[in-house]
Protein backbone atom coordinates (compact mmCIF):
# COMPACT_ATOMS: atom_id res chain seq x y z
CA UNK A 1 0.00 0.00 0.00
CA UNK A 2 1.79 3.18 -0.66
CA UNK A 3 1.06 6.64 1.22
CA UNK A 4 -0.70 8.21 -0.54
CA UNK A 5 -4.03 5.27 -0.91
CA UNK A 6 -3.14 4.86 3.24
CA UNK A 7 -4.25 8.75 3.19
CA UNK A 8 -7.36 8.14 1.75
CA UNK A 9 -8.10 5.55 3.48
CA UNK A 10 -7.27 7.55 7.04
CA UNK A 11 -9.67 10.10 5.28
CA UNK A 12 -12.49 7.84 4.75
CA UNK A 13 -12.40 6.32 8.79
CA UNK A 14 -12.10 10.36 9.18
CA UNK A 15 -15.40 11.33 7.52
CA UNK A 16 -17.18 8.17 9.24
CA UNK A 17 -16.71 9.25 12.86
CA UNK A 18 -17.98 12.90 11.64
CA UNK A 19 -19.96 14.07 15.02
CA UNK A 20 -22.43 17.55 14.51
CA UNK A 21 -25.02 18.90 16.38
CA UNK A 22 -27.74 20.17 14.78
CA UNK A 23 -31.62 20.75 15.32
CA UNK A 24 -33.86 17.61 15.35
CA UNK A 25 -35.89 17.73 12.65
CA UNK A 26 -39.48 14.86 12.51
CA UNK A 27 -37.33 13.01 9.29
CA UNK A 28 -35.05 11.81 12.33
CA UNK A 29 -37.86 9.80 13.95
CA UNK A 30 -36.56 6.14 12.28
CA UNK A 31 -32.92 6.85 13.73
CA UNK A 32 -34.85 8.34 17.45
CA UNK A 33 -36.59 5.53 17.58
CA UNK A 34 -33.37 3.13 17.05
CA UNK A 35 -31.86 4.24 19.98
CA UNK A 36 -34.78 5.32 21.79
CA UNK A 37 -36.46 1.89 22.21
CA UNK A 38 -33.07 0.73 23.72
CA UNK A 39 -33.64 -0.07 27.10
CA UNK A 40 -30.18 -0.09 27.27
CA UNK A 41 -29.71 3.49 26.51
CA UNK A 42 -33.12 4.64 28.11
CA UNK A 43 -31.87 3.39 31.48
CA UNK A 44 -30.00 6.61 32.15
CA UNK A 45 -32.73 8.82 30.74
CA UNK A 46 -35.31 10.91 32.55
CA UNK A 47 -38.08 9.81 30.27
CA UNK A 48 -39.18 6.32 30.34
CA UNK A 49 -38.50 3.43 27.01
CA UNK A 50 -40.51 5.06 23.50
CA UNK A 51 -42.77 2.07 22.83
CA UNK A 52 -43.84 3.48 19.49
CA UNK A 53 -43.39 5.77 16.26
CA UNK A 54 -46.07 8.06 17.25
CA UNK A 55 -45.08 8.61 21.00
CA UNK A 56 -41.59 9.61 19.29
CA UNK A 57 -43.25 11.58 16.36
CA UNK A 58 -45.35 13.67 19.34
CA UNK A 59 -41.72 14.39 21.23
CA UNK A 60 -40.06 15.73 18.42
CA UNK A 61 -43.04 17.55 17.48
CA UNK A 62 -43.82 19.26 20.21
CA UNK A 63 -41.27 19.10 22.90
CA UNK A 64 -37.58 18.55 21.07
CA UNK A 65 -38.49 20.86 17.96
CA UNK A 66 -39.49 24.26 19.81
CA UNK A 67 -37.02 23.75 22.43
CA UNK A 68 -34.22 26.25 22.00
CA UNK A 69 -31.82 24.55 23.53
CA UNK A 70 -32.29 20.73 22.38
CA UNK A 71 -29.52 19.32 19.62
CA UNK A 72 -29.29 16.37 17.63
CA UNK A 73 -26.16 14.63 17.97
CA UNK A 74 -25.61 13.15 14.58
CA UNK A 75 -22.55 10.77 13.42
CA UNK A 76 -22.49 11.27 9.78
CA UNK A 77 -26.04 11.62 9.06
CA UNK A 78 -27.69 9.54 11.25
CA UNK A 79 -28.94 10.86 14.82
CA UNK A 80 -27.31 8.75 17.64
CA UNK A 81 -28.73 10.93 20.56
CA UNK A 82 -29.93 14.21 21.77
CA UNK A 83 -28.16 16.78 24.03
CA UNK A 84 -30.19 19.21 25.88
CA UNK A 85 -29.88 22.13 28.12
CA UNK A 86 -32.13 22.85 30.39
CA UNK A 87 -32.62 26.19 32.62
CA UNK A 88 -31.95 25.04 36.76
CA UNK A 89 -33.94 27.88 38.88
CA UNK A 90 -32.62 29.53 42.05
CA UNK A 91 -29.51 29.46 43.38
CA UNK A 92 -28.68 26.85 40.46
CA UNK A 93 -29.88 29.22 37.27
CA UNK A 94 -26.73 29.45 36.21
CA UNK A 95 -25.15 25.39 36.04
CA UNK A 96 -23.16 26.02 32.57
CA UNK A 97 -21.60 29.15 31.49
CA UNK A 98 -20.13 28.39 27.96
CA UNK A 99 -16.96 30.23 27.60
CA UNK A 100 -16.18 29.93 31.39
CA UNK A 101 -17.22 26.89 32.78
CA UNK A 102 -18.83 23.75 31.57
CA UNK A 103 -20.20 21.00 33.90
CA UNK A 104 -21.84 17.51 33.88
CA UNK A 105 -23.46 15.38 35.62
CA UNK A 106 -23.53 12.21 35.13
CA UNK A 107 -25.52 8.77 37.18
CA UNK A 108 -22.82 7.29 38.95
CA UNK A 109 -23.43 3.74 37.40
CA UNK A 110 -23.24 5.34 33.76
CA UNK A 111 -19.47 4.64 33.00
CA UNK A 112 -20.05 4.93 29.40
CA UNK A 113 -21.02 8.43 29.43
CA UNK A 114 -18.11 9.20 32.08
CA UNK A 115 -15.88 7.72 29.62
CA UNK A 116 -17.44 9.67 27.19
CA UNK A 117 -16.61 13.02 29.25
CA UNK A 118 -12.76 12.09 29.97
CA UNK A 119 -12.20 12.11 26.38
CA UNK A 120 -13.58 15.08 26.06
CA UNK A 121 -11.36 16.95 28.84
CA UNK A 122 -13.51 17.08 31.35
CA UNK A 123 -12.23 16.58 34.62
CA UNK A 124 -13.87 14.45 37.49
CA UNK A 125 -14.47 16.56 40.44
CA UNK A 126 -16.29 14.55 42.50
CA UNK A 127 -19.51 12.26 43.52
CA UNK A 128 -22.74 14.55 44.98
CA UNK A 129 -24.67 12.52 46.95
CA UNK A 130 -28.78 12.29 46.75
CA UNK A 131 -28.30 15.25 43.95
CA UNK A 132 -31.13 14.72 41.56
CA UNK A 133 -34.44 12.87 41.30
CA UNK A 134 -34.20 10.17 38.77
CA UNK A 135 -37.41 8.80 37.57
CA UNK A 136 -38.81 9.43 41.59
CA UNK A 137 -35.99 8.33 43.62
CA UNK A 138 -32.86 10.19 44.70
CA UNK A 139 -29.76 8.87 42.89
CA UNK A 140 -25.74 9.79 43.64
CA UNK A 141 -24.30 11.54 40.40
CA UNK A 142 -20.24 12.05 39.33
CA UNK A 143 -19.45 15.66 38.98
CA UNK A 144 -17.53 16.23 36.02
CA UNK A 145 -16.27 19.54 34.59
CA UNK A 146 -14.09 21.59 32.63
CA UNK A 147 -12.36 25.61 32.29
CA UNK A 148 -12.02 27.79 29.16
CA UNK A 149 -8.56 27.69 30.04
CA UNK A 150 -7.62 24.02 30.55
CA UNK A 151 -5.43 22.75 28.09
CA UNK A 152 -7.14 18.92 27.72
CA UNK A 153 -9.40 20.97 25.51
CA UNK A 154 -9.18 21.44 21.62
Amino acid sequence: MDESSAKSGEDKVQESFNITLRHIALSDVDDFMVWATDDRVTKFCLWDTYTSKEQAVEYIKNQAIPHPWLRAVCLGNHVIGTITVYPCSGSGSCRAELGYRLQAVVHVENKGSQRVLEKAGFQREGVLRSYELFKGKPVDVVMFSTLGNDSSIG
